[in-house]
């Protein structure tokens, strides 16, 4: 039998119904079903996944293989299984909920042969409103280095990887990984790789959230997600020699999975498992945060970092409980230098060095901190549908430090209507046009952030609405063309203001109707 050029490995539990669109993206692809080989690996579903599996056996034999095993709980163990069963030139994981663009695999299996490439992304675009960080597909690369480009934002296993490089280094996914399991095999595989190609010419793969929201993903818990982020911690420190190339993978690991234990959400944790958790990131902090680490994260994440290094569990609880509860602290200027005013700021007790705090080169980012007042939806026609914002900045000064503030959603500005300064603050009024929202959203729909955009002091910063202290999502529904949209405006788990767009689709709609009827359905 001749070798395929690519196979594609899916672990599978329980994706009923997103499985079969999977596996129909798949067997229609461009490529072929002669240069395409399919291992499923069923990691013990009980919705019917594993039915659905051999049916796509049974008309595609040669093609798909299905493996049938005892649940593992989770996406590694039954990787590692289908990279064993592995033929094929290359090997493309997808996640089974997922699906691919109908020239997907011909278009990356014929990048990598031409490149010589050992790594090929190809644009990947998110469905129901699911985040896809996007910098690194800003544009087609030949020759992308993982330590000067946006690569580390971008880790999933949902790539083109030459198989001959796996099996030379023994590539495998850590399977006492719950959560990020695949995170490891990608860095590794980037850093070992020859070359690493980034495709953005077409959209290559549907990454899907789930309208149940049950993805792994989705559902981790604190010290789970604290075990693996020490361990993706640990491991870019055994891989990766101290340094400037070091830092840049770690500083999206302490921006994403350490920073994320300490949202918002962790005040509602038992005080027992919020001192755990905060034990275990001072430790990292400790010994992984460098000085070029922090001075390169958000300023939310450097100050509740330096809180877990620095101070003890109510100096932490403290400073959340600031973003969280209290609003924007103040700007403090002391000469020349901008400082963020939270707790622990200059306290002698705690000691924690001014750069924690230090906002001078973003204070234009700083002076765009607004809380949400009010979202709603302006009515008329659907073309002149608009999203109505109303939101609050504490500092009574910034009508004489900007000369320029606006509201956007995503890429969308809004028109600002209305400016008023009083004694305590600055309120700004803004109109969203939805109908230049919905032009340029992604055909699977997609959440949007709604920032404000200040000019002031030399430069345009821009930062995230906080959302209105006890949110109520309203919904409107909006045409756009032949098609009907819902669009909602919520808030996000870093208590950002954001919209959703998300297609009305036949899926969706029965989805809702059956949440709205009773059992039996009468």
């Amino acid at each position: 039998m001749t070798q395929p050029d690519v196979t594609v490995i899916t672990a599978v539990y329980n994706t009923m119904p997103y499985l079969t669109r999977c596996l129909t993206s798949l067997v229609e692809q461009s490529i072929g079903r002669d240069r395409l080989e399919v291992v499923a690996v069923d990691d013990g579903s009980t919705d019917g996944s594993g039915r659905e599996l051999d049916r796509f056996a049974r008309l595609h034999p040669g093609t798909v293989k299905v493996i049938h095993q005892a649940n593992s709980g989770g996406p590694a163990q039954p990787s590692n299984v289908g990279l064993e069963h592995a033929t094929g030139r290359y090997v493309f994981f997808i996640g089974s909920d997922d699906y691919l663009g109908p020239q997907a695999l011909e278009r990356l299996v014929d990048a990598a042969d031409r490149y010589g490439s050992d790594v090929v992304l190809g644009r990947t675009v998110g469905v129901n409103s699911r985040y896809i960080h996007q910098a690194i597909f800003a544009a087609t690369d030949p020759d992308v280095d993982l330590f000067d480009s946006a690569l580390p934002w971008s880790l999933s296993n949902t790539k083109l990887f030459r198989r001959e490089l796996i099996e030379r280094h023994g590539l495998r996914y850590p399977e006492d990984m719950p959560v990020g399991s695949d995170q490891p095999f990608t860095i590794e595989a980037c850093f070992r790789a020859r070359r690493i190609s980034v495709l953005a010419d077409y959209d290559y793969y549907y990454a899907v959230r789930r309208l149940n929201a049950r993805n792994i993903t989705y559902k981790s818990r604190h010290l789970e997600r604290l075990r693996c982020a020490e361990q993706l911690v640990r491991f870019v420190a055994d891989l990766i020699e101290p340094g400037k190339r070091r830092d840049a993978v770690l500083l999206r690991h302490f921006t994403w999975e350490v920073a994320k234990l300490l949202e918002n959400d962790f005040l509602l944790l038992t005080r027992d498992v919020q001192e755990q958790v905060r034990a275990g990131v001072r430790e990292l902090a400790r010994q992984y945060l460098t000085d070029d680490i922090r001075d390169r994260l958000p300023i939310e994440a450097r100050v509740r970092l330096g809180a877990a290094r620095h101070g003890d569990l109510d100096d932490l609880l403290a400073v959340i409980r600031q973003d969280a509860e209290l609003g924007i602290p103040p700007a403090v200027l002391d000469g020349d230098r901008w400082y963020a005013g939270y707790p622990g700021f200059r306290d002698p007790r705690l000691a924690v060095p001014d750069p924690w705090f230090e906002i001078t080169d973003t204070v234009a980012d700083w002076l765009a901190r607004f809380d949400t007042v009010s979202a709603t939806f302006e009515g008329g026609r659907a073309g002149a549908r608009a999203l109505l914002v109303t939101a609050r900045s504490p500092r009574p000064d910034l009508t004489e430090r900007a000369s320029d503030l606006r509201l956007c959603a995503g890429d969308v500005a809004g028109v600002t209507f209305a400016v008023d300064a009083d004694a305590t603050g600055t309120t700004v009024r803004a109109r969203i046009p939805l109908g230049r929202v919905l032009a340029t959203v992604a055909p699977g729909g997609e959440l949007r952030v709604v920032s404000a955009q200040v000019t002031a002091l030399g430069a345009t910063g821009s930062a995230a609405l906080r959302g209105p202290r006890r949110p109520v999502p309203v919904r409107s529904v909006v045409r756009h063309g032949a098609r009907l949209h819902v669009i909602t405006t919520t808030t996000n788990h870093k208590g950002q203001l954001v919209i959703a767009v998300a297609p009305v689709t036949p899926r969706r709609l029965m989805a809702r109707l059956q949440r709205r009827l009773p059992l039996g359905g009468k």
